[in-house]
């Protein structure tokens, strides 16, 4: 049976991760011949139809991880100026589901986003100023700064890389996809710790 919410990691021609997809694309993806070669473990096997001639049912066998061939566009994420999208489940991910201001550990509905310099003072909606917040936190602090609230964040806000993006945005993340992600992470990302200390 097929677990439809295991997501396959799918990379460039130069093993650059790239996106999420279903098994329905990894499948669309083999029958125009746009895989190079698995790089994970066997998930599942979709059966397709019988052949009339030799009476036997089509098996593909559908991988974590698949290198695709094809015009790729992944190098740009690479360049300094590119930026990931900005979401609240993103976000929150990336700060632990801590609000970073009390320390406390939330479910994503009881987190809000917040400016860290808010955006009627001139502050922007981009991953650098902004920070997962209680809601209790959000309100206290309001329409200020926080050192003008009396309050301190106990981490800095940073932009992530496209492949600690497409970590951020995954849901169920298997062994060897985490491996193949955290291989693809600066050396200095914050992400380490953070996955450290959760282990």
């Amino acid at each position: 049976m097929i677990d439809a919410s295991l997501r396959i990691l799918r990379a460039d021609v130069a093993g650059m991760p790239i996106e999420w997809i279903g098994f329905e694309e990894a499948v669309k993806l083999h029958c125009l011949e746009q895989i190079l070669y698995p790089m994970g473990s066997p998930l599942y096997t979709v059966h397709g139809g019988v052949n009339a001639r030799s009476g036997k049912q089509s098996a593909l066998e559908v991988y974590s991880i698949i290198c695709t061939i094809g015009q790729s566009r992944s190098h740009l994420k690479r360049l300094p100026t590119y930026t990931p999208p900005l979401n609240n489940v993103t976000l929150f991910r990336r700060d632990a589901n801590l609000c970073l201001y009390c320390g406390g550990r939330f479910r994503n509905l009881e987190l809000s986003r917040d400016h860290v310099r808010p955006i009627s003072r001139g502050g922007v909606d981009k991953w650098q100023n902004v920070v997962s917040a209680c809601k209790r936190c959000n309100h206290h602090k309001g329409n200020r700064l926080p050192e003008e609230a009396g309050m301190q964040l106990l981490a800095v806000p940073f932009v992530p890389t496209h492949a600690e993006y497409i970590y951020l945005s995954g849901k169920r993340i298997l062994a060897d996809q985490m491996e193949f992600l955290l291989a693809h992470f600066p050396r200095n990302s914050l992400l380490h710790q953070r996955l450290d200390d959760a282990a």
